[in-house]
């Protein structure tokens, strides 16, 4: 049988775009390459960094995430995703510059998400940055406008820390600002049914927020687990000596 080649690297069919930080990333953590059950690719856009993406303009990085994009794909990459959920209006500049499947952002579930729950229940997103998710990142992905939204707080110390890319993270206090923020969510909005993490570093909490609300969680990891399963569809055995037979 011939194989085909053209490409560096085989096997890691996800690429991930990186903001530039230097906070610690725990399991769980889209930056730590333990959180992911398959290989990954990584590339750091220098320029980008939590603040300027989550609390700036990003529209001048375009450029930058494709070129890096660009990088990933030549590499071996098969579909590319990103480490912000703000970068969502990237998405479909990103798709038509690289030609590959794109996953800019967790944001990119809801529709979906929302299409699981009863009439009488909605769809509640969870953000590091609730000042700063505008209509346009909501539009970019879908998103009604009325969907409520909550956020872990600018003074609290997860968002804080991360946004200002701290170089040491009190994680037990992290846990708890995000099951706090995630707490008043749903209290606010009880009708909610499910709760979508926009930031890829609440992932490590969201058997925690799921605990403490009893709503689904959804996140990049749930989204990226997905992706990649279509990028590399796992081989069943064909074997139908394999498959128990009712006897004659």
């Amino acid at each position: 049988m011939t194989t085909l080649g053209g490409k560096t690297v085989f096997g890691a069919s996800v690429g991930i775009l990186m903001l530039n930080t230097r906070f610690p990333r725990i399991p769980g953590d889209i930056g730590n390459a333990g959180t992911w059950p398959f290989p990954v690719q990584y590339k750091v856009v220098r320029d980008a960094t939590p603040d300027n993406v989550v609390r700036g303009d990003a529209t001048p990085l375009l450029g930058a995430f494709i070129d890096a994009g660009r990088e990933l794909v030549e590499m071996g990459c098969d579909g590319i995703a990103t480490n912000c959920g703000f970068l969502v209006p990237f998405q479909t500049e990103m798709s038509r510059a690289l030609g590959v499947p794109i996953a800019s952002s967790s944001l990119l579930q809801a529709t979906l998400i929302r299409q699981t729950l009863p009439a009488d229940q909605q769809l509640g997103i969870l953000t590091i940055s609730s000042e700063t998710l505008t209509t346009a990142h909501l539009d970019a992905a879908g998103i009604p406008l009325d969907t409520p939204v909550g956020g872990t707080g600018a003074a609290s110390h997860f968002t804080a820390h991360v946004l200002g890319d701290a170089d040491s993270i009190d994680f037990e206090q992290a846990r708890a600002d995000n099951v706090a923020a995630a707490k008043q969510l749903v209290s606010d909005h009880p009708d909610i049914g499910a709760i979508l993490l926009e930031c890829t570093n609440m992932v490590p909490y969201a058997a925690d927020i799921r605990r403490a609300t009893g709503r689904p969680v959804f996140s990049i990891y749930t989204y990226l687990l997905w992706f990649q399963s279509g990028l590399l569809p796992r081989r069943f055995s064909s074997d139908l000596d394999d498959i128990p037979r009712a006897n004659p």
